[in-house]
């Protein structure tokens, strides 16, 4: 049988009242499961608030260390480091000296005891780098992922926060010889006769290649329209062209050219210039794609060395607006 509005209402009315008369709130206590932690009688913010001093007194401040560390002191007040390391709202943690070495109190306890301190020279590369991406993280996202990491290069390999020998990014030796003390290979190439003005401070290293990581290849940068990092500065072949070359957008602008240096004329792989452009249009690439001749091949001329280059005709080699053949 069911009951009239008036008195569901009143029912429901007088069970709201217990259930709230009921209820810890009301009486001005704490609900079950939202109870702060009791620790001696003391809830957790308090605990917090009077375990912070005791946390706080590992930490000696970069004064303390000055007395002993003078040198490292001066040179690393010289440096970006200073500056953000004297940030009062971080904490002691994230001051001075011990922002990177961790809290010296038990170091200047134990007279100097290097075990009771982080010291960068002794860690392994994966601590050094940990270390240091505390802060560089948001700088250096795919460092841990790069060739450099899984090497084991750490960040101090390259960079001294004290003895730096450059300021810019405090490396331990400009580019490029920092780069050449480990990559021996790629240093003769930049004294071709035909090479990228490396040596002679026009460019550097890391203004194509990211040392911290990339998701190209060989650590190389993109720009941001994601093109080859050539066209950074060679814009002139970026296109985008009505009609383009295949093996640029194939395998890029090293099918043809040495990046680094070359006895060539404009970095050049091989020396004539018809042979470079038969190791994909020949007769044999015409058999092996015949239904692409006006792309892949064109008409087989005499190309021998004695005959007129290649560009001579075919001009706008990297793309063209105008012609499929790539003529002016």
């Amino acid at each position: 049988m069911w009951m009239k509005p008036r008195v569901l209402l009143v029912v429901l009315l007088s069970f709201l009242y217990l259930l709230c008369s009921a209820s810890p709130i009301s009486q001005g206590q704490e609900p079950a499961g939202e109870k702060k932690f009791q620790s001696g009688g003391v809830s957790s913010s308090t605990a917090k608030t009077a375990a912070s001093p005791a946390e706080d007194s590992k930490y000696v401040g970069s004064d303390t260390c000055k007395t002993c560390h003078e040198d490292l002191y001066n040179s690393w007040a010289k440096t970006p480091h200073w500056k953000t390391t004297l940030d009062k709202k971080a904490g002691p943690s994230h001051q001075g000296c011990e922002g990177c070495h961790g809290p010296g109190a038990e170091h200047v306890a134990g007279g100097g005891d290097k075990t009771k301190i982080f010291v960068f020279a002794k860690a392994s590369a994966k601590e050094v780098d940990a270390r240091c991406l505390t802060c560089h993280a948001g700088a250096h996202p795919n460092f841990e992922r790069s060739e450099h990491g899984h090497a084991k290069v750490s960040c101090i390999d390259c960079h001294s926060p004290h003895a730096f020998k450059s300021e810019a990014n405090l490396l331990k030796v400009s580019q490029p010889q920092l780069c050449y003390s480990c990559h021996t290979d790629v240093k003769p190439a930049f004294a071709q006769p035909f090479h990228h003005k490396v040596d002679e401070g026009l460019l550097t290293c890391s203004d194509c290649h990211d040392p911290h990581g990339t998701f190209k290849g060989k650590q190389l940068k993109t720009t941001a329209d994601q093109n080859a990092i050539c066209t950074k500065c060679h814009a002139e072949t970026a296109g985008p062209f009505v009609f383009e070359h295949p093996v640029v957008k194939a395998e890029g602008c090293i099918a043809c050219h040495s990046p680094h240096g070359s006895p060539n004329p404009r970095l050049l792989n091989v020396s004539n210039l018809n042979t470079l452009c038969l190791g994909c249009h020949s007769a044999t690439n015409l058999k092996a794609f015949p239904n692409a001749v006006s792309e892949q091949g064109g008409p087989v001329h005499n190309q021998a060395a004695q005959y007129t280059p290649c560009t001579n005709c075919h001009s706008q080699i990297h793309g063209s607006n105008a012609t499929y053949n790539f003529f002016r």
